[in-house]
């Protein structure tokens, strides 16, 4: 379905733009489309037992697609060509199979397909499994496959295809639950489910590949809720070695532990770090490769299991967006920072692969602001232009909830930079990389939490002479999005203009279309469904406070977005216009965004051109 636009904005406020004369040459292309059209590369993903294979995606081809690398020819090509583009891939541990997940037009409901490593005919990779949202996949050595499943009607499912059989279906659940790991001898599976009805909180089970129960890993109270998240990070990648890596938070952060589900021996470790540690195994089992996260900013660091040393590895400031161990002990990883577009680098000092083409320009370096709010210190990530405050600023929420923004490279932030603007961006309550603490204070009061942090900043923005209090736009998509809708209601006075993409809008709507998974979470962070605490509902929805909505608004959806669906968006929208609210909609053929270049830059371009009937852009068009 052609992408459309359904305006009620004034359309007498849209400037006309300047005709260039046919003789003239063409204007330049701005820095910041330049920086989204630039080639970008994901960290290689390598088979376990042929490494000189593996597999990324880039968006090379102009849509972010998957391919293909063999390390020792050099060749390159690309495995998936589909109008919407891939993202989900994986490679079999001998090397011989590309793995990837086809979903309808970004709706996230879909089957594994797969392709030879060297090219062929693509086939659905287990018959016998209807489409579902993805849960999961674990490759073993013998071709033996676990696929995760998640469907409204039939809840998680976890099934098991052996060579040449039927899938048989060893765990089924009403609450969601995922495939986290498969033992490297192809023995054991590694389930994270929320069984207990907590969705901010998993907990574990291993089975055999038949289906019997081998142990449980569950962190609580007896009989009660679960207080620490926990996550199998893998098992030990030596055969006949059931040790798994687990991130548990015991002690109020992320830390790793060792579990031994045949014995139940827990070996918790403790490295000494501040802030929030992930781990992967290095590939001989020894050690352990740590990513340390704090305060926006990551490093690496290699834990020998035997001598409990903890060695850093030299990387520069910014952040690890993903790392791997290979087995002659270097580390490839993908690293950023606010000022230096994406670089995959590697210890070994070899150069991984280059995107083809122009690098992409790069930006300001971010700063940092510490802000006193309701519920402790709030950090904050200021990026700004040359000269002197105050700027006109857009504060970019993030999404998630739970995740954080960082000392990263973002294309959309240096494109607002290069317009003169100021962006904030604010890792309010129920982020993640501050403690569980922070991320569990999101309870029962979701958005009007994160309001609160957002406005703290806001006003620290304004009193410190970097925003101009006249000229600030609230932005953001998914959780962002709808932050950005519920600010415009809750803090009507605050706001210039209003930027949501993909945005939740109609809260009770929403929950009653989205995928079950996504509900699962809703029904943890209000403490029940709609129907049983609907007061909770109304309070945390942008529908109960739209009459309040003072400045314009803009929303961009996905025609097929199964986490923020069209149908609670357009109930937003249709009470907008009943209220002559000024606003514009942008809908477009995908799901919750889209992995199309050009339609993402067709979305900034949207995004710059309102704001600038809006507010004005202080600089129109720059190169």
């Amino acid at each position: 379905m052609p992408a459309r636009e359904n305006s009620a904005f004034d359309a007498t406020a849209t400037a006309t733009e300047p005709q260039t004369p046919t003789d003239a040459p063409p204007p330049p292309v701005p820095a910041w489309e330049r920086r989204y059209r630039a080639a970008r590369i994901g960290l290689p993903r390598w088979a376990d037992h042929a490494p000189a294979k593996s597999v990324f995606v880039s968006n090379a081809s102009g849509t972010f697609e998957v391919y293909a690398w063999d390390r020792v020819s050099g060749a390159q090509r690309q495995v998936t060509d589909r109008p919407n583009g891939t993202s989900a891939t994986r490679i079999s541990p001998d090397g011989h199979w590309i793995w990837w997940f086809a979903d309808t037009d970004g709706d996230e409901l879909g089957v594994w397909m797969r392709q030879p490593f060297d090219g062929g005919p693509d086939e659905v990779a287990v018959p016998g499994l209807e489409p579902s949202y993805p849960g999961g996949l674990g490759l073993a050595n013998d071709g033996t496959v676990v696929v995760g499943r998640m469907t409204d009607d039939e809840g998680s499912t976890i099934h098991v295809a052996r060579p040449g059989a039927e899938p048989v279906t060893v765990y089924r659940h009403t609450e969601s639950a995922w495939l986290s790991a498969l033992s490297e001898d192809g023995t054991h599976l590694a389930i994270a489910h929320n069984e207990h009805g907590d969705a901010m909180h998993a907990s574990l089970r291993v089975l055999r590949l038949d289906g019997t129960h081998v142990a449980d890993l569950h962190d609580g109270p007896e009989g009660g809720q679960p207080d620490s998240d926990l996550s199998a990070m893998g098992f030990s990648p030596v055969a006949g070695d059931q040790r798994v890596l687990v991130i548990h938070q015991r002690r109020g952060r992320d830390e790793p532990l060792l579990w031994e589900p045949l014995t139940g021996v827990e070996t918790e470790l403790d490295l000494g770090l501040p802030g929030d540690l992930s781990a992967d195994w290095y590939p001989d089992g020894r050690a352990l490769l740590i990513d340390h996260e704090q305060h926006g900013r990551s490093e690496l660091y290699r834990y020998d299991l035997a001598s409990e040393e903890l060695t850093r590895i030299d990387t520069p400031p910014g952040t690890i967006g993903g790392a791997g161990a290979r087995p002659d002990g270097s580390v490839e990883y993908h690293w950023s920072s606010g000022s230096t577009p994406s670089e995959l680098r590697s210890t070994s000092g070899d150069v991984l692969l280059t995107p083809p083409g122009e690098r992409p320009p790069g930006s300001v370096p971010v700063s940092d602001a510490w802000v006193e709010g309701p519920g402790g210190k709030v950090h904050a990530l200021v990026s700004k232009p040359a000269g002197e405050g105050p700027f006109p600023t857009v504060f970019n929420i993030h999404g998630g909830p739970t995740a954080h923004d960082g000392d990263h490279f973002a294309a959309d932030v240096a494109a607002w930079v290069d317009h003169g603007f100021a962006v904030v961006r604010v890792n309010y309550r129920g982020s993640t990389g501050y403690g569980k603490d922070w991320t569990d204070a999101l309870r029962v009061r979701i958005g009007l939490i994160e309001l609160e942090d957002i406005g703290a900043v806001r006003e620290w923005a304004v009193e410190s002479g970097l925003a101009d209090p006249e000229r600030i736009v609230l932005s953001g998509g998914s959780w962002g999005g709808y932050l950005t809708l519920l600010g415009l209601g809750v803090q009507p006075d605050a706001w210039a203009l209003g930027l949501a993409a993909v945005p939740v809008a109609d809260y009770v709507t929403a929950y009653h279309d989205e995928m079950d998974v996504l509900k699962a979470m809703d029904r943890t962070l209000l403490g029940g469904t709609p129907e049983e605490v609907p007061e909770r509902w109304a309070a945390s929805s942008p529908l109960t406070y739209v009459e309040k909505v003072r400045v314009p608004v803009y929303i961009s959806a996905g025609e097929n977005d199964p986490r923020c669906p069209i149908k609670q968006i357009e109930n937003y929208v249709a009470r907008l216009a009943e209220l002559g609210k000024p606003h514009e909609v942008y809908r477009y053929d995908a799901g919750h965004g889209s992995l199309v270049v050009e339609e993402r830059i067709r979305q900034l371009r949207k995004e710059f051109a309102f704001v600038d009937r809006v507010i004005g852009l202080p600089i129109p068009n720059p190169a």
